[in-house]
């Protein structure tokens, strides 16, 4: 006979698995079924001469137990079977052959079947929970949540969200400038949902472009209408980012939206991630205009397009170059992801300086990787190399000082052959 704390601990287990408010109420009735069968099965054999009938509003159940009856001495199975004489204890109009439905306490069956249902239903409790927890965040991949950090970590930090689901922000997916305290509200975009063994893991992000363009959905009615378009998005997270949007309504400027009056609109969105500096274009289908709205605020001379391979030579005025480049090559690399073409930009040499030449000229001297990182200072000219302070080269290209030294040598040997 079981004890009165074992009744006490089982309706406690109820009660908790009732007030569970991640499982629906149908959920959770068929799984409170299917879990008091399965300790019955196992205690008695079988549970196809049961009815178990769960009360979830009134926090109870009830289990009936069918048996038939049979004569006096031929009961071979008292789970299955009942005298008749013990049925007319019941009712005396019983006979033989007729079923006699009993109440069952669950009690009854003694502490081990009472401990093994809470086994049972804390098991289904959990697998149900990483059921609704996945199926809740799949759903939101790619949208903006918000939750409370509640672990701050080396390599991550966990937040939780209302409903006390965990969350992962990783190192990578933080912003550089991202400082959080323990309590305070975040918020990141749903990167993925991995569910590795049956084991969700929520993971966020604030450095995906789709972070950038969900808020601007949130700032801008416009793109939550759907009169303005985000096209594309290129980004550098915390440092600088483009965004090339396109109108469907011609009264409505796309760029003047976005940005709002005095910049009200986007200023929200630079705060949110942490003063990154955002540009917004027009988009264009013309590749040659997109590219050259896309390296604003310079002014292109010329473009030359190799469309098949998505390259373009951009050839600037001297002054405009870093301007096209930006500040550690920012510009030139955001137009770059923008547009999907590798860029790479000239100077116009200008005749009254003299006769100058592309360093491109020089690649049967100099490895082209040399090449690449001095022209990803703005420098695409011997002239313009030579101009400026070994130091800058070797520092700011990141070149050993016997290469800058090499290099030096063979242009400034160019310009004194072409003086002899």
């Amino acid at each position: 006979m079981a004890k009165k704390e074992d009744n006490i601990s089982l309706i406690d287990t109820f009660s908790d698995f009732k007030e569970n408010k991640k499982i629906d109420k149908t959920t959770m009735i068929s799984v409170l079924e299917e879990s008091f069968r399965s300790v019955i099965a196992k205690i008695v054999g079988t549970d196809e001469n049961y009815d178990v009938i769960v009360n979830p509003d009134q926090g109870d159940f009830e289990i009936w137990r069918n048996r038939e009856v049979v004569a006096d001495g031929d009961v071979t199975d008292e789970n299955m079977q009942i005298s008749l004489t013990e049925a007319r204890k019941t009712d005396e109009s019983y006979e033989i052959g007729e079923e006699v439905t009993d109440k069952v306490h669950f009690e009854s069956f003694g502490r081990r079947a009472i401990l093994n249902l809470r086994q049972t239903l804390a098991s289904k409790i959990l697998e149900l929970e990483k059921d609704s927890l996945y199926n809740k965040y799949i759903e939101r991949v790619g949208m903006i949540v918000s939750a409370e950090v509640y672990q701050i970590w080396k390599k991550e930090i966990l937040l939780v969200d209302d409903e006390g689901n965990e969350l992962i922000l990783p190192k990578s997916e933080q912003i550089p400038r991202d400082f959080f305290r323990k309590g305070e509200s975040v918020r990141a975009v749903v990167a993925r949902v991995d569910n590795k063994n049956n084991n969700p893991k929520i993971i966020l992000s604030r450095t995906s472009p789709l972070f950038l363009e969900r808020l601007f959905e949130l700032e801008v009615p416009e793109i939550n209408d759907g009169l303005i378009t985000i096209k594309k998005v290129a980004r550098i997270p915390g440092e600088r980012a483009k965004v090339a949007v396109e109108s469907y309504d011609d009264r409505i400027d796309p760029v003047g939206a976005c940005v709002g009056v005095k910049g009200s609109r986007i200023h929200g969105i630079v705060r949110e991630l942490c003063n990154e500096n955002i540009d917004v274009i027009n988009y264009t289908s013309n590749i040659q205009l997109f590219i050259q709205r896309s390296l604003s605020p310079a002014t292109i001379s010329s473009i030359r397009l190799n469309e098949e391979e998505h390259k373009a030579e951009i050839f600037l005025q001297p002054d405009e170059v870093s301007l096209a480049i930006g500040k550690g090559g920012l510009n030139i690399k955001l137009a770059s992801m923008l547009t999907e073409y590798t860029i790479d930009v000239f100077r116009e040499l200008d005749e009254t300086e003299g006769e100058d030449i592309y360093l491109d000229e020089f690649s049967d001297e100099i490895e082209g990787w040399v090449i690449d990182a001095i022209k990803g200072l703005g420098l695409t000219t011997a002239k313009a190399v030579l101009e400026v302070p070994r130091n800058r080269l070797i520092e700011d290209a990141d070149l050993e000082e016997e290469t800058v030294d090499e290099v030096l040598s063979i242009l400034k040997s160019e310009f004194e052959e072409d003086e002899n």
